[in-house]
């Protein structure tokens, strides 16, 4: 391809990044439009990326022709690893407290938004009995990936992927996961902005209540501590590289070994992990651990949108040709109806506050687009520590869940 009847040429590894930039450009200028108070944010990206892929992944393909699934892999992953560190540094400070406060309710409603999702899940696959599917084994490999992409995840997706018997199998996975994934990420970003306006709530004041609660139990550093960069990019980049590690350890679960169905956190389990505890301690003797404020807003922001942009590219190439409507509102159940029970709980049995609930349900659901809207829509980074509290007991139990649909049938 070449710009500007070929006077500027823009080909390879450059076509790539002049398409990033051009979909972050009008990706955020979607976001911007607001209807009745909601807008799409951050996810304005997204939409843009899949529009980009629907229609032009084969002239991206035909620049990288070799290269392309793994370049959006970089982008998506690089993305993934500057917006999670962010969050655990954030919320650092004031999780372990916080979770050691709340660390009951934070389980049940993991445990609440995942099994619900997952009954969602098997009741969508009596209901394509119901309607005549014979093939139960198809099926489920579909439902599976339903699941797994209506709840943005992609630690359940690659089980699920891991847990069928043949690559067909693992095909109907990637389909079904395809075609929930684009309504999991879009439909969270609009239930944390909706449910405040629904609820006419004061939102100064719950954020007042969030901000009080929080700085209880915050940890305050003192003393003159020794900077390794001006913005703390090294820091960072020590609890990035350890949190990948981390998420590299996979722990077997099956009699199969490493060879087998396996766990592991991931890289965005890891990451997170592995800055929640820098951002906790602060410091290691004169040593400061924390990246500035500017530093980990501008990367949260920048990892974000660089993640969305690998996923929806990657996501709109195949929606076009994956796409069923049966399967697309089985999908759009699954997003919706785990939100809808996990908020109830969380409001009436468990007595949380309202940003708390919907931090919890970003984390309950591993949406990541969702927390960046959420952090917007409340005007402080503290509905963070909840996401992060939640999020490790909702990756634990949707990949299990997402294997026992396949195990069931």
């Amino acid at each position: 391809m070449s710009l500007f009847g070929g006077v500027v040429p823009v080909t390879g590894i450059t076509f790539l990044v002049f398409c990033i930039f051009a979909i972050l450009a009008v990706g955020y200028a979607l976001g911007r439009i607001t209807i009745k108070g909601i807008s799409l944010g951050s996810a304005g990206v997204f939409l843009a990326a899949l529009v980009f892929g629907c229609l032009f992944y084969d002239n991206l393909e035909a620049q990288l022709p070799d290269y392309t699934t793994n370049a959006l892999k970089i982008v998506e992953n690089l993305g993934l690893i500057l917006f999670v560190s962010s969050v655990g540094f954030i919320a650092g400070p004031k999780f372990f407290s916080n979770m050691k406060k709340n660390f009951t309710s934070y389980v049940l409603l993991g445990l609440v938004i995942i099994i619900s999702g997952a009954l969602v899940a098997l009741a969508c696959v009596y209901v394509g009995k119901l309607m005549g599917e014979t093939d139960m084994e198809k099926l489920s490999a579909i439902v599976s990936g339903l699941f797994a992409g209506a709840l943005t995840s992609t630690p359940a997706f690659s089980a699920a992927k891991a847990s069928v018997a043949s690559p067909e199998l693992e095909q109907l996975v990637s389909v079904g996961y395809g075609i929930a994934y684009i309504f999991g990420v879009i439909g969270v970003v609009l239930f944390v902005q909706l449910m405040p306006k629904l609820l006419k709530v004061n939102m100064d004041e719950e954020r007042e209540k969030l901000v009080a609660a929080e700085q209880a139990t915050a940890k305050k550093q003192t003393g003159n501590l020794i900077e390794l960069d001006d913005f703390g990019i090294a820091p960072f980049a020590i609890a990035a590289v350890i949190g990948i590690f981390i998420g590299m350890i996979k722990i077997p679960l099956s009699s199969k070994g490493l060879d087998g169905t396996t766990f592991s956190l991931t890289t965005t389990g890891g990451c997170l992990l592995a800055s929640l505890v820098f951002g906790h301690f602060g410091k290691i003797d004169k040593v400061n651990l924390m990246p500035s404020v500017t530093t980990l807003k501008v990367f949260r922001e920048l990892g974000l949108v660089l993640f969305l942009t690998g996923a929806g590219i990657s996501g709109g190439a195949r929606f076009v040709q994956e796409f069923k409507i049966d399967y697309f509102v089985y999908g759009v159940v699954m997003t919706i109806v785990p939100m809808i029970i996990g908020f109830v709980f969380a409001k009436y049995i468990l007595k949380i506050s309202l940003l708390n609930i919907l931090g919890s349900i970003t984390g309950g659901m591993t949406s990541t687009p969702a927390l960046g809207t959420l952090i917007h829509v409340a005007g402080t980074e503290d509905v963070a520590a909840a996401y992060a509290a939640t999020y490790p007991i909702a990756l634990v139990t949707v990949v299990f869940a997402s294997q026992f649909i396949i195990i069931l049938f």
